[in-house]
């Protein structure tokens, strides 16, 4: 099995695209049950967030593996195939390992080293657990992603500033008040995680009173007496737009929240739709007195670049701990061959020692348990050295054609261990 990802992101799709793409919580499960029914796809994990929506699995051939998760994709979004293409970024193997560490370092993320990706990548690793939809490879990529990512925050300071994509949106919405965003109000639409991020970056920005408002009452009322916050009930949606100065909407919603009937008896209003799909409906964007700043505004706007030493530190963590995977790779691939040496040499063991005794009946138990001893001992010994040496060959580069030699000069067969289908490494952008 190799690695693919296949993935959009705020750098390669607008909104509109993502939004088509996006994958809630609930549709997880069945999506990812849908990837393992395609013929060459083993282990599937899904990451699914307001800036990308990605797609890790284990394949046995890249090109029937590319097409499976493609054809997905396009079917799922209700983009042609060919519309889609230019949108998506492809990883292979080693590609596909060093983009999903820095993803997790945060240096494929909008807001560069923000710490949020994190969650967002063991919510899906969980997710793919549940769903029992990843297997070794993807369980040892997932740990080791998330492994790699909180080193590169812990021992870089790359989150520093503790930026996030909301503290990036509030820069932006803070250009359209002349006197900064101290003292504005504020109401946060939705209580999930980023509507949690959401109001204690307003708090830590000076902003309130804040209100929070969820259509599950209970979780609007929790996160408010966190924060000295005040719920709100959904059905006062309307009459708590027309009390603040700015509106941060993080809904899971299907279907646009804020629509344009609402935004024109709210009062002049900044609006900052962090969700994907968007809660601000289409229609609603040039409401007069209202400023609307989405993913697509956001990404335009962004400026939030860390200290050119953190990103290089954070860098030089990512190339180390990719050999480091490819390492394990090597030598988690050379282990069946190795297994399937060792039972061929203890096939041929028991065989001629049914041969043996065939011939010798007239040996006792202690004599051929004696036989039986010796000639184990003498296999062991031969392959010992051999085995050992291998698995140092195969961890490092180019180790692979180590396993292939042994599987050639002993004819061994091993399941899953033939790669003709494999292609050079790909990478797209990201």
């Amino acid at each position: 099995m190799n690695l693919l990802c296949v993935g959009a992101s705020y750098r390669t799709a607008d909104v509109a695209t993502l939004e088509k793409l996006v994958i809630t919580p609930g549709e997880l499960p069945q999506v990812l049950q849908r990837l393992m029914a395609q013929p060459y796809v083993g282990e599937a994990v899904i990451v699914s967030t307001c800036n990308r929506v990605e797609i890790y699995a284990a394949v046995s051939g890249f090109h029937g593996g590319l097409g499976d998760v493609c054809t997905l994709l396009a079917e799922r979004s209700g983009i042609t195939p060919s519309d889609l293409a230019p949108h998506l970024y492809v990883h292979y193997d080693e590609a596909a390992v060093r983009h999903s560490f820095r993803v997790s370092a945060g240096l494929e993320s909008m807001v560069v080293g923000e710490a949020q990706i994190l969650g967002q990548l063991r919510d899906a690793y969980h997710a793919a657990t549940e769903a029992d939809t990843a297997g070794r490879l993807l369980h040892e990529l997932m740990q080791q992603t998330l492994r790699v990512g909180k080193r590169a925050h812990a021992e870089t300071g790359i989150d520093r500033a503790g930026q996030s994509v909301v503290t990036a949106a509030l820069d932006l919405a803070a250009t359209h008040f002349a006197d900064g965003l101290e003292g504005r109000t504020a109401l946060v639409v939705g209580a999930g995680s980023m509507g949690a991020l959401s109001v204690a970056t307003l708090t830590r920005a000076g902003v309130g009173p804040l209100q929070v408002t969820n259509r599950t009452p209970e979780r609007a009322e929790r996160l408010a007496e966190a924060y000295g916050a005040r719920a709100v009930p959904f059905a006062d949606l309307d009459r708590a737009l027309a009390e603040v100065d700015i509106v941060i909407s993080a809904t899971a919603s299907t279907q646009p929240v804020l629509t344009r009937e609402r935004l024109e008896a709210a009062r002049p209003v900044v609006v900052l739709d962090l969700a994907v799909p968007r809660d601000v409906a289409p229609d609603a964007t040039d409401v007069d007195g209202v400023v609307v700043i989405d993913i697509d505004g956001l990404a335009a706007g962004r400026r939030t670049l860390p200290a050119a030493a953190e990103t290089a530190a954070v860098e030089q963590i990512v190339v180390a701990e990719v050999e480091h995977f490819l390492a394990w790779l090597r030598g988690a691939d050379i282990a069946p061959t190795v297994a399937a040496l060792r039972s061929r040499a203890e096939t041929v063991v028991a065989t001629e020692l049914r041969r043996l005794n065939a011939r010798r009946p007239e040996f006792t138990d202690e004599q051929r348990a004696d036989v039986s001893r010796t000639l184990h001992r003498v296999v062991q010994q031969l392959l010992h050295s051999p085995t050992v040496r291998v698995r140092q060959l195969a961890a490092e580069p180019g180790g692979d054609q180590y396993a292939a030699l042994l599987r050639e000069l002993f004819d061994l067969d091993v399941p899953h261990a033939t790669q003709a289908d494999a292609v050079p490494e790909i990478g797209g952008p990201a």
